[in-house]
């Protein structure tokens, strides 16, 4: 079953049978992030919070790319991730 839009790519994720590693998991929230608002344009979070700064970095890393093109590659990403956690 191919995937088309972002909706269905994002509730095939919440069916993933396992979960993917973290540096997957940030991926999929960078490309997200940058499909549904475009660039990140928030002030980096406090030192300790990693886990926030982390996000923050991984959105960060797709500065520049249009909504059309994290869209797809988050969609891409979906679909390869659901070989290994469906």
């Amino acid at each position: 079953m191919k995937t088309q839009t972002l909706e269905e790519a994002i509730a095939r994720t919440k069916q993933f049978t396992s979960k993917p590693s973290n540096e997957d998991l940030l991926k999929l929230y960078g490309l997200y992030k940058q499909a549904t608002e475009g660039d990140n344009t928030n002030e980096r979070p406090g030192g300790f919070d990693f886990k926030a700064a982390a996000k923050y970095n991984s959105w960060l890393q797709y500065k520049g790319k249009s909504k059309e093109e994290a869209e797809v590659e988050y969609i891409q990403l979906v679909e390869k991730l659901a070989e290994n956690h469906l």
